[in-house]
């Protein structure tokens, strides 16, 4: 399945940067974007300019990667209160970048295949195991074992 990313990175180099290096990796779909839409399925990769554009609240925000020019108390403290879990600064290797965002992508897939109903896995949460032996605690002096 090909994953979507969203480019929403407002300094041109790096975007473009970004996008070869996908390019070269993995068969993505890449949509440069002014605005990050969070309704789309997919990764987004956003700057500090367009995360102040998303909602304060967002849906799956660990398929969020944040690239930060400034990791400012007040930038890793949005990314926190939204959940963002991919932090990374531009003067990170390309290759952090790229594993950051490809994280994402395992978490998107996960997410959805843990939506979805059947295979092997239970649907109903696991019960869980007795601590206790099955045989009831007896005093060594009174018990005989066989």
């Amino acid at each position: 399945m090909m994953q979507t990313v969203q480019l929403a990175i407002t300094d041109a180099a790096l975007r473009a940067e970004v996008r070869e290096a996908l390019s070269r990796t993995c068969a993505w779909r890449l949509e440069a974007v002014d605005r990050p839409d969070p309704s789309q399925n997919g990764v987004l990769v956003l700057d500090e300019a367009a995360l102040d554009g998303l909602p304060f609240t967002l849906t799956y925000p660990e398929r969020v990667v944040l690239i930060a020019r400034q990791e400012t108390n007040e930038v890793m403290s949005r990314a926190w209160d939204a959940g963002i879990v991919s932090v990374v600064s531009v003067d990170d290797p390309i290759n952090t970048v790229l594993l950051a965002i490809m994280a994402a992508a395992l978490r998107v897939a996960k997410s959805h295949h843990a939506a979805a109903p059947g295979g092997i896995s239970p649907s109903t949460a696991p019960v869980s195991a007795s601590l206790s032996p099955e045989i009831p605690h007896c005093d060594p002096k009174r018990c005989k074992n066989q």
